[in-house]
């Protein structure tokens, strides 16, 4: 007792401390925190009690789930091992009685005694048999104990049977026997009587080797039914499975046309040891019901959810008293924060024009405090000397109700007397009863608002003015309704204020807004965003108006006009001058190009002259010796022929020589084709032969093979390289040049560089003299030449060629150490080397080695 005393006293001590901790924490909350916490203390009590009630309920569930489960395991491996040692012991009966049959000290009468003696003391049997080597049968006992000649047909109608050639279980089973030399399970199969079976097959083995097999065949239900414990059956549902999972034979048998309903608890264990693919399985039922049909877990929690309710609406009450407590402090703070955090003046009036408020942003605003102005009449000391009457005129408006809806702008004076711009709104004043106690009006300073509202206005003055001196037409349309938000003067100078104008340059349809079907139209532009339309510019494009016989370079873009509806911009300028200029351009160049080559063909027409001597003397002497031999009646027929096929030879070759020199400087359209490379080399090389030869410059030519097509004009091409050919055959004449170096080399190869991709590159290479570094970098100046009689429009011409074609053409001396020993022009000629095709590269295809002679 004096124990039990102490123990209470200390208990008491250390109490104490923390009953005066909790009372001074309880102390220092609030009346609102302190109803607070003890309306949620009850209600934490209750949810927790919920949640213990709930936790029991599902631990006592796991609980039983888990014992379910072990004693399914326990029973399923307990059949197992049943079935286990029942196999086991039928399979070394089964030896003992192979190997009696194989030592001979039994016969088929003999086997068939001690078969029946097996099988009428197996029951799960259907039969045992004795097949030999060929599968024949030797004996075969039924599970009744008798001999039966019907089991084991050989006629391939029993699937017992293992037949050859044949994929069956029982074949694969003897094939697998006879193989393994040791004791063979087969897969499952249906017998004869539509009974799920399976066996096992025994090799026998003598001395000349395998001599049969001896098969037991199981019923998979028979096995089931006398192997399985009948404590096991009764507790747990056991059922054999085959390897697609269906149900082969189970100790429970449902009702026809009942399907069973899948057990909650499965455990499935292999049937050992055949180890053929059937699979024992063990069923299980939960006894107990679950947390959702458990009528005493809703009962608590049905009064669970009313105490909290009930917990609830207590905290509801008490807070919905302190909510009227508060509420007119509450409004009353925030309407004075409110008013002092304004940056709008406001002031107050009673009916006899005497100001009764005023709130701090309208004192710190005019500069004088709220004891000035409470109580005084108008004048008021904020208003200018200058403006009594005006300021007296709105306040005479403002008691007769009639200030403007829209307010009114007035000048107010501070305290220190500067004057700023003000905009005053008044209202009529009603109290809570409804009847006017005065006028309230509210005042803004808009000096700096007034400001920026001059000069955006000057601004945008300044901005329509030099849009309506441009000379080009600027022009904004609505993209949605096809409306025309702005033109200048130049473009209601040339469209007038018509949309279509705007279209029309647009190149589209967003002109259509107003007419007649604009509801059937579709809007292309209908769901994009606008922030990605109004990012993204359009490449400049020329348009040629037919009204108006005019070019306009057009650039566009989208934007959000001032109200948000995406508009697109055009700014259209005339370049109808450039264009005619251009085209005047282009038809100087097409007829320097004609001059150029009329010029080359000039200056070799003596050597075409000599050219075309030869056949034609050739043509005259062939005639007269004909004429003369058929006069003298001295020529045979056969002579005729032949003298006259060459006089035609030798004027096909005058007419070719006449036919290329025309097509070369007859004037046409330049013509972009397809043409081959070694083409347009014979051709160059044919007509600068003439040339050659007269200056006696050797000329050695390479064309690389496979080369691709070329997408150009091969005229001007052969022009290109007629020039650089005679230029460098008179570079290297006019040097006096040994016979040695009197040669050029033309060259033409694919290649592929970074810089100009995939192209093929013409080259002329001579011995010559080469060219000095000024004339190297005027050469291709126009009307600029080294020559005494040139006229230097032929490289020039050649460079605009080549540029026309996407090309680059470029000149470089050659050097010998420091010393000059020829020149080198270069130009190429872009190509798709990706896109190549397999060509010919021409009759010569690789080199020509030509000499000219004196």
């Amino acid at each position: 007792m004096p124990h039990f005393s102490n123990f209470r006293g200390s208990l008491r001590r250390l109490a104490l401390p923390t009953q005066r901790l909790v009372a001074s924490w309880w102390r220092r909350q609030s009346p609102a925190r302190q109803d607070r916490f003890a309306t949620l203390g009850p209600l934490i009590s209750v949810l927790l009690f919920l949640a213990a009630i709930i936790s029991a309920f599902w631990y006592l569930r796991n609980e039983e789930i888990e014992r379910e489960t072990e004693a399914v395991k326990r029973d399923t491996e307990i059949a197992q091992q049943q079935i286990r040692l029942r196999l086991i012991e039928n399979q070394e009966q089964l030896v003992r009685i192979a190997r009696e049959i194989v030592t001979r000290t039994v016969d088929a009468h003999d086997f068939g005694a001690q078969a029946k003696t097996f099988a009428r003391e197996r029951p799960e049997l259907t039969h045992v048999s004795w097949l030999s080597a060929r599968r024949e049968r030797r004996a075969s006992v039924s599970a009744a104990g008798f001999q039966d000649d019907s089991l084991m047909a050989t006629d391939g109608s029993d699937p017992s049977m293992p037949v050859a050639n044949q994929s069956s279980p029982a074949e694969l089973a003897f094939q697998a026997a006879k193989e393994r030399r040791q004791p063979v399970y087969s897969p499952p199969f249906a017998d004869n009587n539509g009974t799920t079976v399976f066996q096992i097959q025994v090799p026998l083995i003598d001395r000349t080797g395998f001599s049969g097999v001896l098969i037991a065949e199981y019923a998979v239900e028979g096995l089931l039914r006398y192997s399985v414990p009948t404590e096991v059956a009764t507790r747990h549902a056991i059922a054999v499975l085959d390897a697609r999972e269906q149900v082969v034979s189970s100790t429970v048998t449902p009702m026809p046309g009942q399907r069973i309903q899948r057990a909650s608890i499965l455990h499935e264990v292999p049937l050992a040891p055949a180890m053929n693919g059937l699979i024992l399985r063990g069923q299980g039922y939960r006894t107990s019901i679950g947390l959702i049909s458990n009528t005493l877990f809703w009962m608590v929690v049905a009064l669970s959810v009313l105490t909290v309710w009930m917990l609830l609406g207590t905290w509801r009450h008490m807070r919905r008293r302190l909510q009227i407590q508060t509420a007119l402090a509450s409004e009353t703070n925030f309407r004075r924060a409110m008013e002092n955090s304004m940056l709008t003046g406001m002031r107050a009036m009673d009916m006899d024009s005497r100001i009764s408020y005023v709130n701090p942003a309208f004192c710190a605003m005019t500069g004088f405090s709220e004891a000035e102005l409470i109580g005084r009449k108008p004048p008021f000391p904020y208003w200018p000397p200058d403006r009594y009457e005006e300021n007296a005129r709105l306040q005479q408006q403002e008691v007769q109700g009639r200030s403007p809806a829209g307010g009114a702008e007035v000048r107010v004076m501070r305290k220190d007397g500067t004057i700023f711009d003000a905009r005053m709104y008044v209202s009529p004043l009603v109290d809570t009863k409804g009847k006017q106690s005065g006028w309230m009006a509210s005042i803004t300073n808009i000096t700096e608002a007034k400001r920026v509202r001059d000069q955006l206005s000057a601004s945008h003055e300044r901005f329509t003015t030099v849009l309506e001196g441009l000379d080009a037409a600027v022009s904004v349309l609505s993209v949605q309704q096809g409306e025309l938000l702005f033109a200048n003067r130049s473009y209601r100078l040339w469209f007038g204020a018509d949309p279509a104008g705007h279209a029309l340059l647009a190149g589209s349809q967003l002109g259509r807004g107003n007419s007649p079907d604009a509801d059937e139209e579709v809007d292309d532009y209908s769901g994009l965003p606008a922030q990605h339309l109004t990012d993204t510019g359009s490449d400049p494009r020329e348009v040629y108006v037919d009204s108006l016989e005019m070019w306009f370079d057009v650039r566009s873009r989208y934007l959000q006009w001032t109200d948000g509806r995406l508009a697109q911009m055009l700014i259209a300028t005339d370049i109808t001058v450039r264009r005619h200029a251009e085209a005047l351009a282009a038809q100087q160049a097409e007829k320097a190009q004609v001059t150029s080559r009329l010029m080359t063909m000039g200056e070799m027409a003596s050597s075409v002259a000599h050219e075309l001597n030869q056949p034609l003397t050739a043509i005259t002497n062939y005639c007269n010796g004909m004429v003369s031999r058929v006069r003298g009646d001295a020529i045979k027929k056969d002579d005729l022929l032949a003298a006259l096929e060459k006089t035609a030879k030798q004027a096909q070759r005058a007419g070719q020589i006449i036919h290329r020199i025309r097509n070369f400087v007859k004037r046409s359209e330049p013509q972009r084709q397809a043409a081959q490379a070694y083409a347009i080399v014979e051709d160059a090389v044919e007509l600068a032969g003439i040339e050659l030869r007269r200056r006696n410059v050797a000329i050695h030519t390479y064309v690389a093979q496979r080369l691709p097509q070329l997408m150009v004009d091969p005229i001007l091409i052969e022009q290109v390289l007629m020039n650089l050919l005679k230029n460098a055959a008179e570079a290297i004449d006019n040097a006096s040049l040994p016979v040695s170096r009197r040669h050029i080399e033309l060259r033409v190869v694919p290649k592929h560089t970074p810089e100009l991709g995939g192209h093929i590159e013409f080259s002329v290479t001579d011995m010559g003299p080469g060219l000095p570094e000024e004339v190297i970098s005027r050469m291709y100046e126009a009307f600029f030449s080294t020559k005494a009689d040139g006229l230097g429009i032929g490289l020039g011409l050649c460079r605009s060629i080549v540029e026309s074609h996407q090309g680059r053409i470029r000149a470089e001396n050659l050097y010998n150490g420091s010393l000059v020993v020829g020149c080198r022009f270069a130009f190429t000629i872009p190509v798709d080397i990706s896109r190549s095709e397999p060509l010919t590269a021409g009759p010569a295809g690789l080199a020509v080695n030509e000499k000219a002679t004196p």
